[in-house]
C-alpha cells in the first residue's frame, strides 16, 4: 500500500503547499481561528466527508470511515498562530499585523488535511478497516489550550492511538525524530502584580521602591520556586516580561512580571503552583509591597507510548529510510498534545523542516519558515502510521 500512498500524496502536494501558504498569509490567534476552521470544513466537505466544528466555536474533527470493521486512530494538528510579527520575505508572509505562523501549525494543518484526503481516496480503491479521525485543535498556544475541549467532548475516547507531529527546524528535511517516553516538559504561566504607594526617586526611603522589589523578585524567584518543588535539575523558570513606570524620576505604584514555569517531571508540575504561591510572599516579606498572583496551568509533559512510536518508526523508515530516522532529544518546550496521552496511547514525532540553503531558525523566531518538501513527507508518515495502527490493533 506504500506505493499507492506515495502516488496519492504526489498528486496532492501542490494543493497542500498552496493550502499551507493560504493559512500562513492569514494567521489567526488562539480561539479566533474562524477562517481557518471554515477553510478546512469546506475542503473536507468537497471530499465527501462530514466535519464537525467543536462546541467552543473554532477547531474541528472529521472522521474518515474505512470500508471494513476496525479500530479508531486519531491524527491531530494544531491550527492557531502566534501574537508576533512575521519577519519573512515571501509572497505568502502574514498579511495580519502582529500575527504569524512562526511555529509551523499551518504546516501541521496541511499535513493532517492531506492525510485525510489520501485516506479517503484509499477507501475507494483498497481495503481500509476502522476509522481515522482528524482532529484540528484550536488554541494550542493558549493555557490550558484547545485540547481540553477535544478531550472533554469525547473525541479521543476509545481511540487505539493518537498520532501527531511537529515541525523541527533543527532537523533537516528528509529526517524524522522519534523518542519513546518523555519528549517535552510541562509549562505554566505566572503573572505577578506588585503594588506600592509610589513616590519621588529623590526620596525612595519614604515609599516602596517597586523597581528594586521587582529586581529582587526576578533574581530570587527561580531558585526559591525550584527548591520548593524539590526537583531543581528538571525545572526551568524564566521571566519573559517585566513592566513598571514610565519616567526616570518617578517611583511607580504598580509593576507586573510574567514568567513561565517549566517542569520535566509530572510530579514536579503538580507541585509547581503551590511552590509559586509560597515563594512569592517569602521573597517579598518586609518589602512593603502588596501583590497578586495569577497562575495559569498549561499542559503536562508529552510522554510517547512505545507501541504508538513503533507505528511512526515503521512508517518513517518506509518514507525516509533507516538513516533518516533520528532519536529526538528531550525538550523543555511544551505542547497540548500531552493531554491526549491521558486518554489513549499517543506518540508525537519531530518532522525535519530545515533546508540546507537557509540559516537554522528556532521555533517562534519571526523569520521561521519551512522547507515545504516536509509537507509531503509528513502526509506519508501519518498516513502509513495510521494504516498500520488500523491493521494491527483489534477493534474496540
Amino acid at each position: 500500500m506504500s506505493d499507492a500512498v506515495d502516488a496519492l500524496v504526489a498528486g496532492r502536494e501542490h494543493e497542500l503547499v498552496a493550502f499551507r501558504r493560504r493559512l500562513h498569509a492569514r494567521p489567526e490567534l488562539s480561539y479566533q481561528e474562524h477562517a481557518t476552521t471554515q477553510a478546512l470544513v469546506e475542503r473536507l466537505q468537497v471530499a465527501g466527508l462530514t466535519p464537525r466544528i467543536l462546541e467552543i466555536g473554532t477547531g474541528l474533527v472529521c472522521d474518515v470511515p474505512g470500508n471494513a470493521p476496525g479500530p479508531l486512530v486519531v491524527l491531530r494538528a494544531d491550527i492557531d498562530a502566534l501574537a508576533m510579527p512575521d519577519g519573512t520575505d515571501t509572497d505568502y508572509r502574514s498579511r495580519v499585523t502582529g500575527v504569524a505562523h512562526a511555529c509551523g501549525h499551518d504546516a501541521h494543518t496541511a499535513i493532517v488535511l492531506g492525510a485525510g484526503l489520501v485516506l479517503r481516496a484509499l477507501t475507494e480503491v483498497d481495503r481500509v478497516p476502522g476509522t481515522v479521525r482528524l482532529v484540528f485543535e484550536p488554541a494550542e498556544e493558549a493555557n490550558p489550550g484547545g485540547a481540553i475541549a477535544v478531550v472533554n467532548e469525547g473525541w479521543i475516547t476509545g481511540a487505539a492511538y493518537v498520532l501527531g507531529l511537529h515541525c523541527d527546524p533543527k532537523i533537516d528535511v528528509g529526517q524524522v525524530g522519534l523518542r519513546v517516553g518523555r519528549l517535552t516538559a510541562a509549562s505554566d504561566s505566572v503573572e505577578i502584580a506588585l503594588r506600592g504607594p509610589g513616590g519621588h526617586t529623590a526620596r525612595p526611603h519614604l515609599t516602596v521602591d517597586l523597581i528594586d522589589v521587582m529586581a529582587r523578585l526576578v533574581q530570587a524567584f527561580p531558585g526559591e520556586v525550584a527548591s520548593r518543588i524539590g526537583s531543581s535539575d528538571d525545572v526551568v523558570i524564566v521571566f519573559g516580561a517585566a513592566h513598571a513606570g514610565d519616567a526616570s524620576n518617578v517611583i511607580p505604584a504598580t509593576a507586573t512580571l510574567r514568567c513561565s514555569v517549566r517542569c520535566a517531571d509530572r510530579g514536579a508540575w503538580d507541585r509547581a503552583e503551590a511552590a509559586v504561591r509560597d515563594a512569592v510572599p517569602a521573597i517579598l516579606e518586609g518589602s512593603g509591597a502588596d501583590f497578586d498572583i495569577r497562575y495559569m496551568r498549561g499542559a503536562p509533559p508529552v510522554v510517547n507510548d512505545a507501541s504508538a512510536i513503533a507505528l511512526l518508526d515503521e512508517a518513517a523508515r518506509s518514507v525516509v529510510g533507516d538513516r533518516g530516522v533520528l532519536e529526538a532529544p528531550e525538550s523543555m518546550g511544551a505542547d497540548t498534545f500531552a493531554w491526549y496521552g491521558d486518554v489513549a496511547p499517543s506518540a508525537y514525532a519531530r518532522l525535519g523542516t530545515h533546508s540546507g540553503d537557509r540559516p537554522r531558525r528556532d521555533l517562534h523566531a519571526s523569520t521561521f519558515d519551512i522547507d515545504e518538501r516536509a509537507i509531503g513527507i509528513g502526509v506519508r508518515l501519518l498516513t502509513l502510521a495510521a494504516l498500520r495502527g488500523l491493521e494491527d490493533h483489534p477493534s474496540r
